[in-house]
């Protein structure tokens, strides 16, 4: 006899694309792109192998066949550049080299092996292309305060040293104990002044003479100043956050967030205006990529850069896609600042869509959710799974679940059953060491 499934079910199990490991496996998701410039590829996690290494499967075919060409991740601005100078082929000339500058916790979000051998063939793609069709690498995030302060005042160096001398005295304020959260501590509590002022009159500054600094022009010229106009707004952003990390978590993540969208609004402006096709894929954390409003994070009054790209830009623009898994391994730290190591990801709850997805049957597939079935078979809110950098299986419930409706927050997704943890470029015995599934606690 045959075995029935509930409706659910037998909807996902008849819209499903199972993944055989072929390269038609994103076929179906290449035809959802169409014209959009914008590909948001999610994750649950921070450190899961598959996740790295499907989202840089997808961008090697958006490059090479749907003519994307910028990558915009979830990294800091000038870390992520000196990969961009690598690749672009106008900067290190060791690929280890060009991921010196990803120094802060969390390193293997990006010293990994996936994103390693991605660089490389995003080296090797552009070397036989002129430099107007060469794919970049760009960062979004706002941590950098320092470093970015630092690459203003050294581009300034070359264009107009005066202004660097006027750069270092307008960023004075920042130079106290270069500790980001310290200086942020200090401001808040008005211990020390601020200086947003003068970061705001810095960049005002750099973008005013823009057309002087691009006396001698050319596509390098071009880029380096943007690199630097985009390192000002980084300090003037990171700035504001840091003051804002003692007043609550909302006002930070959607500074964050917000920083985010505007620099793919002005990377896409930028490649256009260098006659760039300005198409960007970008590789970010399902909480940033898959719309806010669809899950708790919006009740709290939180957005995220796919919120933010579907109101601004309308829902043709940009393709949202989430990934999710139900068990496997994980690299992640126990706290901040704490070592990497390969832990054994719990079975999600069954009141997850994860274990919904997991009930199929079906191990590895792809679906669209602008099929009408599916989108309703997942209307519902339900708990989902989010892992960054750190993860707390003994607060499991508290500590990474959220409510969510799958078929609002994003365009399409793909599922897991089972995952592997993404191999750092530094394998300490502690991550050799991986967490095995008999550690798992009774009555989570």
């Amino acid at each position: 006899m045959a075995v029935r499934h509930p409706p659910v079910l037998e909807t996902l199990r008849h819209s499903a694309v199972v993944l055989g490991g072929g390269m038609n496996d994103y076929d179906a998701l290449l035809r959802m792109v169409g014209d959009r410039p914008y590909v948001l590829l999610g994750e649950a996690s921070h450190g899961t192998h598959e996740f790295y290494a499907m989202r840089a499967e997808i961008t090697r075919r958006l490059i090479g066949e749907h003519g994307f060409d910028a990558v915009a991740v979830e990294a800091d601005w000038p870390d992520a550049y000196r990969l961009n100078r690598y690749v672009r082929g106008t900067g290190d000339a060791s690929i280890d080299d060009a991921f010196g500058d990803f120094q802060r916790f969390p390193q293997w979000m990006w010293r990994n092996q996936v994103v390693r051998a991605f660089i490389d063939w995003l080296h090797d793609h552009n070397a036989g292309l002129r430099s107007a069709s060469r794919a970049g690498f760009y960062g979004l995030d706002l941590y950098s305060l320092y470093r970015s302060a630092d690459a203003v005042i050294d581009y300034l160096e070359h264009v107009d040293p005066d202004q660097a001398t006027a750069a270092r005295r307008l960023y004075v304020a920042l130079d106290h104990v270069r500790d980001p959260q310290a200086y942020g501590y200090e401001t808040a509590m008005g211990i020390r002044p601020c200086c947003r002022d003068e970061a705001a009159a810095l960049l005002t500054d750099l973008v005013r003479k823009r057309a002087a600094y691009l006396s001698n022009d050319g596509p390098a010229a071009q880029d380096e100043q943007f690199f630097a106009e985009r390192n000002a707004y980084v300090v003037l952003n990171a700035e504001h956050y840091y003051r804002a990390m003692f007043g609550g978590r909302t006002n930070t993540w959607n500074l964050r967030d917000a920083h985010m969208m505007n620099t793919l609004l002005s990377l896409r402006r930028h490649l256009q205006a260098s006659g760039r096709a300005g198409r960007i894929v970008v590789w970010a954390h399902n909480s940033h990529l898959g719309d806010a409003r669809a899950t708790q994070m919006g009740e709290r009054g939180e957005w995220n850069v796919g919120q933010l790209m579907r109101e601004q830009l309308g829902a043709g623009q940009a393709l949202l896609v989430g990934f999710t898994t139900y068990t496997g391994h994980v690299t992640a730290a126990r706290d901040w600042d704490a070592p990497a190591e390969r832990r054994w990801v719990r079975p999600a709850r069954k009141d997850s869509c994860e274990h919904l997805l997991y009930s199929t049957h079906l191990d590895r597939f792809f679906l669209s959710l602008h099929d009408e079935a599916v989108s309703d078979a997942l209307a519902a809110p339900m708990l989902e799974r989010a892992i960054g950098v750190i993860y707390r299986p003994e607060t499991e419930l508290g500590s990474h679940y959220f409510k969510a409706s799958l078929s609002e927050q994003f365009d399409a997704v793909f599922h897991l059953d089972e995952t592997t943890a993404v191999e750092p470029f530094e394998r300490t015995e502690l991550w050799a060491r991986h967490e095995p599934p008999d550690t798992y606690p009774f009555g989570l």
